[in-house]
């Protein structure tokens, strides 16, 4: 039998839920980031979340995001596994976020497009 690689323990939120007011941890690499990210996004590369753990507030929602969902569900597990409890998977990620029409910026605050 196949096990999902993420199983059940990874909660999931679509994009068009996520409030104004959510922490949003945007985990993908510089250029990713630097080519469009949500406004008001806050970026910790995926690679450097370990060493980086104190700067995710345990106090609010926080919904964490990639381009497509699978790094983004990987920190989630992890820092579920930490005791993080309102923190949730942004179904889709920023390939999502952006063909629902919700805002992209790139790093100079002007249009930015998800690569």
């Amino acid at each position: 039998m196949l096990v999902p690689v993420f199983g059940p323990q990874v909660p999931t939120v679509p994009v068009t839920e996520i409030a104004d007011d959510t922490y949003l941890l945007d985990v993908r690499e510089d250029d990713e980031w630097a080519a469009g990210h949500a406004p008001g996004a806050h970026h910790l590369p995926m690679m450097e979340l370990p060493r980086r753990l104190a700067e995710v507030p345990t106090d609010r929602d926080v919904a964490v995001i990639c381009r497509s969902g699978g790094r983004s569900a990987q920190v989630v597990a992890y820092l579920v596994n930490n005791g993080w409890e309102q923190v949730r998977n942004a179904d889709g990620g920023m390939r999502q976020w952006a063909a629902v029409g919700r805002p992209v910026v790139d790093a100079n605050g002007q249009p930015g497009q998800v690569i």
